[in-house]
């Protein structure tokens, strides 16, 4: 093995020590050291036999890791305590389905596969032989290997009340979920006391569940309300509460008339359900489910009760959704249907829960890649146009947001709080932020917590987490307010005309004044690099041309944003260090990555590979 000659060996090390003092990121001393080691031949003949020793040992354990991992899912999920049964309407199932989908314009397209859903009624919490859990938490650490503890452990399939309704903090059950929801919503959760969960559970830790279908009862039992949960491949997600306000007979479930009918009203709707008549109901699309079609159109649903009498205790799922264009004309038909009678977990066999997973485990798993796979049909054999993705509407749920978004969003939250504190009139501000957990908090300016009997109301809704990293564009926080709500359409304001006595002021940010040198070129940097976002086409399809823009020169005086200047004046040295990273980052790849920070990472790292290769030997040095 050749070792390091003492000049190398002081070269290198003066050019790692150079190297830390601009990159202090593990990856990147670890990659300089690498290369140094290698281009001054320390991995010899004997080096790289201990490497390859520790390499195996590192398989070996790696190897007896993965062993442990599946040995705890197997003995948990056969071995864990089961939760007694459930004493209210509806039981816990597991429901072999198919669902097919016929488009019938532009092109005519048809496909059907095998689908697995499961039944649970809201409001059950345990294990259901193993097979089916819903609202246990996991016993975690490697005590729980060998625990011999009574409590229930996750099932095979298992639903989780975080993958549903409402992104929330905290550990809710479905049934407070869904009582939150309906709260929202306007409603009594007392109206629909009982409700039936039908959906795709986890298994084995993955879920993408395109559509849940919530049954909600009254308290005579009969289904009187859903609720469709629809999730998209963006992490977007939207609820259709749809009630059955009229049925055949002219019967109403909200019982409106005259008072004296309600006893006959009552019948009615239990006649209805014991003779089975489906629930069906029309109401307008506003979610962007497929590139395929647009967010216009209409859809109509009929779908029969799983609770119902004649089923004779035996769940039937049966639900056709028909998709309609804006002038009427039908497009798209959708069916879940049950293959076969459910399964009571609790009457299954050991013999015969091994043959069930192996037969439907794999469904779940399998939906995406049969989403990509008909997409693929779709545009490139029907050759139909693609839709790109709006933006979410004020009721949707949008998707998580990414690191630079939730970095961003810590710092908006607390300017939109310094601006609300100092505003000019009195003020409450109701921020609903978008992406991330805790999404919620109540805002009040000095003068409305002096106790002023008028006070001036605001709920500013951010509608996707897209809002965060346009906002750090504008330098002037009135302007991106505006824009971003008439324009773009990413945040939702409840009374805009307080806008000006929010954000608009007399004075504007006086000119940096940094002591430290690295801090002031870097958001020295973000002020020259700053420039108004581009407008957020909406609708655009692939067959379209979009609009050609003339470069607008913005002639105002730039000095920083309102939130440069909150930051430099109000944050802590690691806030500043985070957003003016978060920042310079996505001005970076605005301008050379496409617009995306992955690519720009992408590109940082082989930037610093090939610069830590010319520094582990330098070409003044010659041969190393």
């Amino acid at each position: 093995m050749n070792g390091l000659s003492g000049t190398a060996a002081v070269g290198s090390l003066v050019n790692y020590v150079g190297f830390l003092t601009f990159y202090a990121g593990f990856l990147d001393a670890t990659l300089l050291a690498f290369f140094i080691l290698v281009r001054n031949g320390f991995f010899g003949r004997t080096t790289i036999q201990i490497c390859a020793g520790v390499a195996k040992l590192s398989a070996a354990a790696a190897v007896v890791f993965l062993f442990f991992q599946l040995f705890q899912i197997f003995r948990l999920r056969w071995t864990s305590v089961e939760t007694p049964g459930w004493d209210g309407p509806g039981q816990v199932l597991l429901l072999p389905c198919r669902t097919t989908h016929t488009r019938l314009s532009p092109k005519s397209h048809t496909f059907s596969y095998a689908y697995l859903v499961v039944g649970v009624p809201v409001g059950y919490r345990g294990n259901a032989a193993n097979m089916v859990s819903v609202g246990v938490k996991q016993t975690s650490g490697w005590a729980s290997w060998f625990s011999s503890s009574s409590r229930p452990q996750k099932g095979w399939f298992d639903v989780d009340a975080s993958d549903y309704l409402q992104r929330q903090s905290g550990e809710l059950t479905l049934r407070e979920k869904l009582d939150s929801y309906l709260q929202i919503q306007g409603v009594d959760p007392a109206t629909y006391p009982h409700a039936y969960l039908v959906t795709a559970a986890r298994f084995l830790c993955y879920h993408f569940n395109p559509v849940s279908f919530w049954y909600l009862y009254d308290s005579h039992k009969s289904l009187a309300a859903m609720i469709l949960e629809v999730n998209n491949t963006f992490g977007e997600r939207h609820m259709y509460f749809l009630k059955r306000d009229h049925v055949p007979g002219s019967l109403n479930y909200h019982l409106q008339g005259n008072p004296a009918d309600y006893e006959n009203q009552i019948a009615g709707a239990i006649e209805e359900q014991a003779n089975g008549i489906p629930f069906t109901q029309a109401w307008p699309k506003v979610f962007h489910v497929s590139p395929f079609n647009s967010r216009k159109g209409y859809y109509s649903m009929i779908a029969t009760d799983p609770l119902s009498p004649r089923n004779n205790g035996k769940p039937i799922v049966d639900v056709t959704i028909r998709l309609s264009t804006s002038e009427g004309h039908d497009k798209l038909v959708a069916r879940l249907h049950h293959e076969g009678p459910a399964i009571d977990p609790f009457s299954m066999t050991t013999y015969q829960k091994a043959r069930f997973i192996g037969a439907w485990g794999w469904v779940g798993f399998a939906t995406a890649p049969r989403i990509l796979l008909q997409a693929r049909a779709l545009f490139f054999y029907r050759q139909l146009h693609v839709w790109f993705r709006p933006e979410p509407s004020k009721g949707t749920i949008a998707r998580n947001a990414n690191p630079t978004e939730s970095q961003l969003e810590k710092v908006f939250r607390r300017f939109l709080r310094h601006l609300v504190e100092k505003a000019t009139i009195p003020l409450e501000v109701s921020y609903i932020a978008s992406g991330i957990a805790h999404d919620t908090e109540r805002m009040l300016s000095h003068q409305a917590t002096d106790g002023k009997p008028s006070i001036e109301r605001l709920e500013f809704k951010v509608l996707t987490p897209a809002f965060y990293s346009r906002f750090v564009y504008y330098a002037h926080d009135i302007e991106a307010f505006f824009s971003e709500m008439n324009e773009n359409c990413t945040i939702w304001l409840s009374n805009p005309r307080v806008l000006p006595a929010l954000a608009l002021r007399k004075t504007f940010p006086p000119p940096l004044s940094i002591t430290n040198p690295w801090e002031f070129l870097a958001f020295k940097c973000i002020q020259h690099l700053r420039r108004r976002p581009d407008p957020i086409e909406r609708p655009l399809t692939s067959n379209a041309v979009p609009r050609t823009r003339q470069a607008a020169v913005d002639i105002r005086n730039f000095r920083p944003s309102f939130m440069d200047a909150y930051v430099l004046t109000h944050e802590d040295p690691a806030t500043k260090a985070a957003y003016k990273e978060c920042v310079l980052k996505l001005f970076l790849a605005d301008r050379i990555a496409f617009g995306y920070v992955s690519v720009l990472e992408v590109q940082r790292f082989v930037a610093l590979a090939w610069f830590a290769w010319m520094l582990a030997c330098p070409p003044w040095r010659g041969n190393c």
